[in-house]
């Protein structure tokens, strides 16, 4: 096997979130192991606004938690915050920045991630929708289905802005709807199946 099978047989989960989402991961990441051998990407989206989370997240998890910068290898048992202004892609295992391809209007950040992820990605992909404003992400979710992934959405009553998991859960490819908490124990049980 070639060793760039090897690297990239972990599996993905890509959490997205906006207005409300620094609830969502924390009440996450304080329930996910720190060993459990899968890379989360957060996917938060700001346009303006220089994120914060890779400063207040790593309270609440023994997992690394960091900033994304141009080719950084995606490794499991890692935390990894989306920089602002900036489209996400995944190439040969590793993060590729690119200036943000909708600049106005509500941003499609977690939608351009998740759809580079079904391209370039061999293992596993878990997306997860939390609470925010507007629909991003919804539009890649049955892609991810189409390659094996699998879809949670946060339960809109548990999300401080439901529109996300709302627009999420109306794409008809969610497979989950959980709290924080149940989304966490849900990846573990995903993890522990690999």
């Amino acid at each position: 096997m070639k060793a760039d099978t090897v690297a990239k047989n972990f599996p993905v989960v890509c959490v997205g979130g906006s207005a409300g989402g620094l609830d969502a991961y924390i009440r996450l990441l304080r329930h996910l192991p720190s060993d459990m051998g899968v890379a989360i990407v957060i996917v938060n989206h700001l346009r303006t606004v220089a994120t914060r989370l890779h400063e207040i997240l790593p309270q609440y998890t023994e997992m690394p938690v960091d900033l994304i910068t141009e080719k950084l290898l995606i490794e499991p048992n890692h935390v990894f915050i989306i920089p602002q202004n900036r489209d996400l892609h995944v190439l040969d295992d590793e993060f590729r920045l690119k200036p943000i391809s909708k600049p106005r209007g509500w941003p499609d950040v977690i939608t351009v991630f998740l759809r580079s992820l079904t391209e370039h990605w061999d293992g596993r992909l878990i997306a997860v929708i939390v609470s925010g404003y507007d629909g991003d992400g919804a539009a890649a979710l049955c892609g991810i289905k189409e390659v094996g992934g699998i879809c949670i959405a946060q339960k809109p009553d548990s999300a401080a802005q439901p529109d996300m998991p709302e627009s999420a859960i109306a794409s008809g490819c969610i497979d989950f709807i959980l709290s924080p908490e149940d989304i966490a124990k849900e990846i573990v049980r995903i993890a522990h199946a690999e």
